[in-house]
């Protein structure tokens, strides 16, 4: 049975489906109404989507200053991701429905379909991300994390060297420095742990338990410790691994936004220059 908050959600998205379907009625239907009239269609179309566009970019600016009185993060969430979607049919409609010619319009609409994909995909790691990260346990911080991968290492290291001299034995040190050494010095697995593969864990894992075969029951403690430090440094890598995917998306989403506002502020300045009569360089 459904929860008072998931119906709230599920109204609020039927709700903002149907504005979007309204809207985008309503821009298929002006277009259409303009008919042959592509000059004012293009301009109404093109002021449109640069007011949009200008009010998705304000969304990073609005996560920045949160203690202004904008109406909360989550608002501003859903107007940017909906009217994101708007964008698109915005985008075309100011095209004509079709790909632009000349080297600096073709430019602008790479640009903005790469702000536009990115901005979906971004979309999809925000959902997907968080509950992969609860499943397994919780989230922590990305800075702590070679923190932690330290102190990981070490202890495993002095338990490793340890044994030498407790056990006369080398074969646990051994052990570590040909197997466990490179694995805990640094992350590993990055595009693994993204398709949630856990193979390189499943091998080593193995090569614990066939080690165990050969060592007695104190040897199998120390061991039994040291495999359990394995699988937390493993799942640090998992931790960064899908924290550092959605961070590096960050730092092309923005840059692409930027990138289109600086090129659509050109390509105004040039249309109405040329429409004024401005005669090229």
């Amino acid at each position: 049975m459904a929860t008072p908050m998931m119906s709230y959600f599920a109204r609020r998205r039927l709700w903002s489906t149907g504005l979007l379907i309204l809207a985008v009625l309503g821009v298929v239907w002006q277009m259409a109404r303009l008919g042959s009239h592509h000059r004012q269609a293009a301009l109404l179309s093109g002021w449109a989507l640069l007011a949009v566009c200008i009010f998705l970019a304000m969304y990073g600016g609005r996560k920045r200053l949160p203690f202004l009185p904008l109406g909360t993060s989550r608002a501003w969430l859903q107007l940017h991701v909906y009217l994101g979607y708007l964008t698109f049919v915005l985008f075309f409609a100011h095209t004509h429905w079709g790909w632009p010619s000349g080297w600096f319009e073709q430019s602008l609409a790479i640009l903005f379909l790469g702000v536009a994909v990115s901005g979906v995909w971004g979309l999809l790691l925000s959902r997907w991300i968080p509950r992969r990260l609860t499943a397994r346990g919780g989230e922590i911080l990305l800075e702590r994390i070679p923190i932690v991968r330290t102190r990981l290492a070490d202890q495993i290291k002095e338990m490793a060297l340890d044994s030498v001299d407790k056990t006369r034995s080398t074969i646990m040190a051994d052990f570590y420095l040909q197997h466990l050494a490179d694995f805990m010095a640094r992350p590993r697995n990055l595009a693994l742990h993204l398709l949630e593969s856990r193979t390189p864990m499943n091998q080593l894992q193995t090569q614990i338990n066939d080690l165990n075969r050969f060592l007695n029951d104190e040897q199998r403690m120390v061991m039994a410790k040291i495999a359990a430090l394995v699988r937390q440094k493993d799942e640090l890598d998992y931790q960064r691994s899908l924290q550092l995917s959605l961070r590096l998306w960050l730092f092309t989403h923005i840059p692409l936004t930027y990138s289109l506002l600086i090129f659509t502020a050109l390509h105004v300045v040039l249309v109405f220059g040329f429409s004024s009569g401005v005669q090229p360089l």
